[in-house]
């Protein structure tokens, strides 16, 4: 009976956490995300700010459309906040893979994250700025907000699909 239950036990350890199947693992393919270069994570990034401005261009533009103009402000608040946020984060990633390969940084990796903290804060007041002056909806400028996530998402199934 005892030994059954190690027997079990160990049969889910090695199930469940994969450990005992290094055969296994050293045939498999590697991720695709794995593999990814550092230009490649750049171009993923450009899109993807890419893909948040068009978004926010299109939804702001229906909605001003539709009639209205405070939701398509707040909207286009937030997917300007997106696409700073996904070039922020292109610069942060250069910046951090330029110091893991130990080559000289484009900009000062200090300066970088100075920017990185300042930025939340200034978008910090951009957001209640807009909530407060446009007085739109705030579901509008978390949709804008959330074209980001959206875009990087939709970025990272492609290269795994691929």
């Amino acid at each position: 009976m005892l030994l059954g239950c190690l027997k079990a036990s160990e049969t889910f350890r090695m199930t469940v956490f994969g450990f005992g199947d290094e055969k296994k693992s050293m045939s498999e393919e590697t991720h695709p995300i794995v593999n990814l270069s550092d230009e490649a994570l750049q171009q993923m990034l450009r899109r993807a700010m890419r893909n948040v401005l068009i978004l926010g261009l299109v939804g702001a533009g229906a909605l001003l459309i539709a009639g209205s103009g405070k939701n398509a402000a707040m909207l286009a608040t937030g997917a300007l906040i997106s696409a700073a946020s996904v070039w922020e984060w292109k610069r942060l990633v250069q910046a951090i893979n330029a110091r893991l390969d130990q080559k000289r940084t484009p900009a000062n990796s200090v300066v970088v994250v100075v920017f990185f903290v300042l930025r939340l804060t200034v978008f910090a007041g951009v957001i209640y700025g807009s909530l407060r002056c446009f007085r739109g909806s705030a579901v509008a400028l978390l949709v804008g907000l959330g074209l980001a996530v959206l875009a990087i998402g939709w970025e990272a199934l492609q290269i795994m699909r691929d």
